[in-house]
């Protein structure tokens, strides 16, 4: 889809009735070089990576920095600052929903406060549930794409059982096999389970994705597959099972779980800014200037991601003097200044549960509709 405004699907929707007998549905978000460049790309790169931790031994270690900066740095962090251009870089999303662009981080920042003032446990295990179900329920909204671009109406309970379970079942199995050599923030922010809910979750669990596997094939056999839920149901299961569960390693886990939530949401944020720009008719604000290249989008993203992150080492981490300078003595400001530098991706959490719902992006979840000659 890419150079394709996103505007015209709605159009595109609108000729079903008028001829289905000449033309068929697209499973594309974008198209299929691109979705199966961000998706199955993204995925193969996090295993390739995994290939390398083995050779080099990373498996057995913390994160290395020539691995942690390209995942956590350029791809974790940068994407948490790409919603700015859906959100106070663009100027209808500005006007619509000034109240929320405004209570949100007001809130967040306030609760965190608290939390921190509580502990700072308290606070980041609090950061680290919010940030699981994000990362959940962003899998389950690239399936609920998938669905609408294909106009499909029937399997949702198929569908979301079994990207529910590949995401969750890895999950509790993390829960109950505590301790881990890896943490979504820091040690000890997940809770233990008792070790007994797992029998009833893989019963689930299997069921689940044998249930979407059979009916996958169904149809494939049809003519009626949808390629791209296939590889996002796929690869989910496949890398939250392997970073999660297979192994128990810091590197496989931040490789498996990085790229395949952040590369994606790069194109979702470039693609839906640009196409938001083109029907607009106002001179075009600082956020389209920057997304009508990609380099300039993404080198952007990078240079604030690495002054986030900077920050964070020199006021609170202190581990990564030789990339971003000796750390400072912040003392009791510390209560002040973690909350503050985790606010960008609390924001982030919190209007990803807005800005990307069915009502507010309406083209975008219209079925898409292409002549029956052409290439898929």
């Amino acid at each position: 889809m890419l150079g394709r405004p996103m505007s015209t699907f709605a159009r595109d929707g609108g000729s079903l009735d008028r001829g289905l007998s000449s033309a068929r549905r697209a499973t594309w978000l974008f198209s299929r070089n691109v979705d199966l460049g961000v998706f199955l790309g993204s995925a193969l790169f996090s295993f390739a990576m995994l290939g390398v931790g083995a050779l080099t031994g990373a498996l057995d270690a913390e994160t290395p920095a020539w691995a942690w900066v390209p995942a956590i740095v350029l791809c974790d962090v940068a994407h948490v600052w790409s919603t700015i251009f859906r959100t106070y870089l663009d100027p209808a999303e500005r006007r619509a929903r000034a109240r929320l662009f405004t209570v949100a981080p007001a809130v967040g920042l306030a609760a965190s406060v608290a939390l921190y003032a509580v502990g700072d446990r308290a606070f980041w295990r609090a950061l680290a549930y919010l940030a699981i179900f994000h990362f959940v329920r962003q899998q389950y909204g690239w399936v609920s794409l998938y669905r609408a671009r294909a106009g499909e109406t029937d399997g949702r309970f198929i569908d979301a059982a079994a990207i529910y379970a590949s995401t969750l079942w890895p999950l509790l199995h993390w829960h109950t096999h505590l301790p881990r050599r890896f943490a979504w923030f820091i040690p000890g922010d997940i809770v233990a389970l008792p070790s007994f809910v797992m029998p009833v979750a893989t019963i689930a669990y299997v069921s689940a994705l044998g249930a979407y596997a059979i009916r996958a094939a169904t149809l494939w056999m049809r003519g009626a597959a949808n390629p791209g839920k296939d590889v996002v149901v796929a690869t989910t299961a496949v890398a939250w099972y392997v970073g999660i569960v297979a192994f128990d390693s810091d590197y496989a886990f931040t490789v498996t779980n990085v790229f395949m939530h952040g590369i994606p949401y790069f194109a979702l944020v470039f693609v839906q800014s640009r196409a938001r720009a083109a029907v607009r008719t106002q001179a075009p604000s600082i956020g389209e200037r920057i997304t009508k290249r990609v380099f300039l989008y993404l080198g952007v993203l990078w240079l604030i991601a690495f002054g986030e992150e900077m920050l964070w080492d020199r006021a609170v981490w202190h581990d990564r003097s030789w990339l971003f300078g000796e750390g400072w003595d912040v003392g009791a400001l510390k209560l002040f200044i973690v909350p503050l530098l985790a606010l960008p991706q609390l924001t982030h959490y919190v209007l990803d549960g807005f800005i990307w719902r069915r009502r507010a992006n309406p083209a975008a979840f219209e079925p898409q509709v292409t002549a029956s000659t052409s290439s898929p």
